[in-house]
């Protein structure tokens, strides 16, 4: 449970976290997300990698670009933890 709230606790995840959520589809370009953040691709990269490591997040590769998506049940344990 730690180790998973470690994860989200990141200022940078949350905003990652919120922009997905709160996209129209909840499907959302790296691209998009780095600059909607103004960072480089790179450290968005990163930052997706480890909520994709805890299972929070999804990535597809269409063509160059690349999406995430939040994983529902993810998100859903994290509010039980906090409730």
């Amino acid at each position: 449970m730690a180790s998973l709230l470690r994860v989200v606790s990141d200022p940078t995840r949350l905003q990652l976290l919120s922009l997905i959520q709160h996209s129209p589809d909840e499907h959302v370009r790296v691209a998009d997300l780095a600059r909607a953040l103004d960072l480089r691709q790179p450290t968005v990269t990163h930052h997706l990698n480890v909520l994709d490591e805890a299972g929070i997040v999804v990535r597809e590769r269409h063509g160059r670009e690349v999406w995430c998506q939040i994983v529902p049940e993810r998100i859903e344990e994290i509010a039980d933890l906090l409730r």
